[in-house]
């Protein structure tokens, strides 16, 4: 039984439920076996760093949802889930962890015949980080009269507009942010290793802000200077910050698991004419893109106003500028479903959130300035206040 307090009301985990239910009935599904730990907490509450063994929230049609996995992590379910009955809370032994000769997925199997699905339409999502091909096979030999179908992505899509605390938890991650780009400012110098710039950024981001506690991110800080910046995934290493080198910092807030990516660049020195050629691109493409976010508009909106004045400009980005957010966990903070690239078709929302993350890689360096958004009745609105532009010291 939950004995602290939980991140959101009964109510809401019942609307969530409902919500997914409907489009479970849709599909004619009994059941859903959702492994990926964000669709987990969603869906029930459940908090914890047990994602790197085999775990899952089992949605029928009737009663409360059913948490599975590993027996020392059923009293953390005890701890953060919304429902009481111990009854939804199940626990596998330790001998199925990462034991090759025992699949935890057997035990699932049993879990699910208990339920009355041994012959049931079961949706499983085949494409996520966390259901491996041995996690399938398995559960369809133990399974053999059930048929099961991938419903990757089908609670992710649930999530897409977000409640009025799911909006809070996310102004509280922007105000982390916040302070953690200023600190970076403050901070950041020629000879400081990049480790302990790192350093400074994560004790930041969980000291959190304005008394909002910081959360773990979703993904570890991006940045990477100079020729390392050209790449758009490195992290850090312990090398000396140069001056006449870029860094970008690719970072986010995060509180109560819900995650406010935002990227701000910082060059030491005096700047090359093509960075602030590049500088004023962006900015001017960032701008036609966000003209464009609004109600009613489709996603590949923003990104077609984006590219379209990017191009006038002589630059070009072949890759999204921009993804759907909100809670999340390792190894991704997008949510996995709506994208700012041409052809995608997804009609935009209020309350619908995003990465507008329109990233520039030169041949010397990168230039990162991105903003997370919210979708509102009439437009948009951004939920940093960071100064939107290429940051320098000398």
């Amino acid at each position: 039984m939950t004995t602290f307090e939980a991140n959101f009301t009964k109510g809401e985990y019942g609307r969530r439920i409902a919500k997914t239910r409907k489009v479970m009935a849709d599909r004619r599904l009994n059941a859903i076996v959702v492994t990926d730990p964000s669709n987990m907490s969603w869906l029930s509450g459940y908090d914890g760093w047990s994602f790197y063994v085999f775990q899952a929230v089992i949605l029928t049609q009737e009663g409360d949802p059913v948490w599975w996995g590993r027996g020392m992590d059923a009293q953390g379910a005890r701890r953060t889930v919304f429902m009481d009955d111990d009854a939804c809370i199940r626990g596998y032994d330790d001998i199925f962890v990462q034991n090759p000769e025992q699949h935890p997925m057997s035990d699932l199997a049993v879990v699910l015949k208990d339920l009355g699905l041994e012959k049931a339409r079961i949706g499983v999502e085949m494409d996520n980080y966390y259901y491996s091909a041995a996690a399938h096979a398995t559960l369809a030999r133990d399974l053999p009269k059930a048929k099961l179908s991938d419903v990757t992505a089908l609670v992710n899509w649930q999530r897409a507009i977000k409640s009025e605390r799911e909006i809070e938890y996310m102004q509280r991650a922007a105000r982390i942010v916040e302070v953690m780009h200023e600190h970076i400012r403050e901070v950041a110098e020629p000879g400081m290793r990049k480790n302990d710039l790192v350093a400074e950024i994560y004790a930041a981001g969980i000291r959190g802000a304005h008394g909002f506690w910081g959360d773990y991110p979703a993904i570890v800080p991006m940045a990477p200077s100079g020729l390392d910046a050209t790449a758009p995934h490195l992290t850090w290493d312990d090398r000396p910050m140069e001056t006449g080198e870029s860094t970008f910092f690719e970072i986010a807030g995060a509180h109560r698991r819900y995650q406010c990516p935002q990227s701000r660049t910082l060059f030491l020195g005096e700047v090359p004419q093509k960075y602030r050629d590049a500088e004023s691109a962006v900015l001017d493409a960032i701008e036609a893109g966000l003209e464009q976010a609004r109600p009613g508009n489709r996603a590949e909106d923003i990104a077609n106003a984006f590219n379209a004045t990017l191009n006038k400009a002589g630059f070009e980005k072949d890759s999204r500028c921009g993804y759907a957010i909100g809670i999340s966990y390792p190894p991704d903070w997008g949510e996995r479903t709506i994208s700012f690239r041409r052809g995608d078709q997804t009609v935009l929302e209020p309350d619908m959130t995003f990465h507008f993350m329109p990233a520039l890689w030169l041949d010397d360096g990168g230039l990162e300035i991105t903003e997370p958004i919210r979708i509102t009745e009439t437009g948009y609105e951004c939920f940093c206040t960071t100064p939107r532009e290429l940051f320098v010291k000398t």
